[in-house]
């Protein structure tokens, strides 16, 4: 096995870059290819860490309806975690919210028992131990420039020179369009946009408020699960994402530019679409990214104590958004594939959580290719 890596080091960008957070599949619609893979992805993992002295800690998760109007959206919640098999969910009356994050405060709770934390770096460089121990290798600073279908496999054109192989499967994460079009497997227009998250870390004082992870009901129009708070696995306690269009896919700054990234998103016609649907979203994201002390209004919502003093700057994430033809925002896994490749185009999260199952899926198919 062959595994090319585009950076000098792995984890570098989303495995790395991301809340540390083990989902345990609340909020995926039963019987989708999140759900599942999410699911079995968590147990896997657990197996996984235990395996390679990973520590993992099982902190729970509450989700808060601050507001009546967001109590149908909690319940339609506890349904999807009672569908999708998990274990212990419990809904929590206002009295009972202490009982699990005692300075929490809202009109019901959502608990969540089977959520937690892991160091996705960790667990992507035990994997890269086990690609070594088989056998393996891990090219570093190997960027792949597109994937050529020839008569007895696949050529796989990189930056260091052409790799001959029988099969291919490409993760390019926030490249994964560029790389599928380039490579004649682009699933029914799928493209990429790329949102910058920005976190904060919580001062000590506060930051004892926090338990585990407290998140409050998101909007189910959107992929995202909105401005929440995590302890982290160093005890540090982050609040974050917001949801910032990003003018470089790899800009991890908020004046980072690529010309090359902007112009595929003002050309593209999704985005535009998706634009005119959720333009008032967008608004209220890019504000609050500018004006942190709408971050800490947001949070003092149900963790009441928190202030604008309260928030320093933590390392900001690259979320790889499929957007489909129509402007819709993909929600589900999407692999596209040729005769001798497959395609990643869209592994949003839960993605880490999911990413052994994700691999067993792609092993799968991989070794179908392969042929008896």
């Amino acid at each position: 096995m062959l595994v090319l890596e585009k950076e000098a080091a792995p984890a570098l960008h989303q495995s790395g870059r991301n809340s540390c957070v083990l989902h345990a599949g609340v909020y995926y619609a039963p019987g989708s290819l999140k759900a599942r893979l999410c699911r079995q992805g968590r147990q896997l993992l657990l197996d996984f860490c235990a395996e390679h002295d990973i520590p993992v800690e099982l902190t729970g998760k509450l989700i808060i309806a601050t507001r009546a109007g967001e109590l149908p959206r909690l319940a339609e919640l506890e349904r999807r975690a009672r569908a999708n098999g998990l274990n212990g969910v419990r809904l929590l009356e206002r009295g009972e919210l202490a009982d699990v994050e005692p300075y929490v405060v809202g009109e019901q709770g959502l608990h969540v028992p089977e959520s937690g934390l892991v160091d996705y770096r960790l667990v992507v460089t035990a994997l890269a131990n086990v690609v070594a121990a088989g056998g393996g290798t891990v090219a570093l600073s190997t960027p792949v420039r597109r994937l050529i279908e020839v008569e007895d496999g696949i050529a796989v054109e990189t930056d260091r020179g052409t790799v001959r192989a029988r099969v291919a499967v490409a993760c390019a994460g926030v490249h994964s369009d560029r790389l599928a079009n380039a490579s004649g497997a682009a699933a029914d227009g799928v493209a990429i946009v790329p949102f910058r998250g920005s976190y904060f870390s919580l001062a000590g004082e506060v930051a004892v408020r926090c338990r585990g992870l407290i998140y409050p009901v998101p909007d189910p129009t959107l992929p995202f699960l909105g401005v929440h708070v995590n302890r982290r696995p160093d005890g540090s306690v982050w609040v974050g994402p917001n949801a910032v269009l990003a003018l470089a896919r790899e800009g991890y700054r908020r004046l980072d530019v690529d010309r090359e990234d902007v112009r595929d998103v003002v050309t593209s016609r999704p985005f535009w679409r998706m634009a005119r649907r959720h333009w008032r979203a967008a608004a209220v994201e890019l504000t609050r990214d500018l004006a942190p002390h709408l971050v800490a209004r947001s949070v003092a919502r149900f963790l009441p104590g928190v202030e604008r003093s309260h928030l320093e700057p933590a390392e900001p994430g690259i979320r790889a958004q499929a957007l489909l033809p129509n402007g819709s925002l993909a929600d589900d896994f999407i692999f596209a594939e040729t005769k001798r490749a497959l395609h990643v185009q869209n592994a949003p999260s839960p993605a880490a959580t999911s990413s052994l199952a994700i691999a067993a899926v792609l092993a799968e198919r991989t070794i179908a290719k392969l042929g008896p």
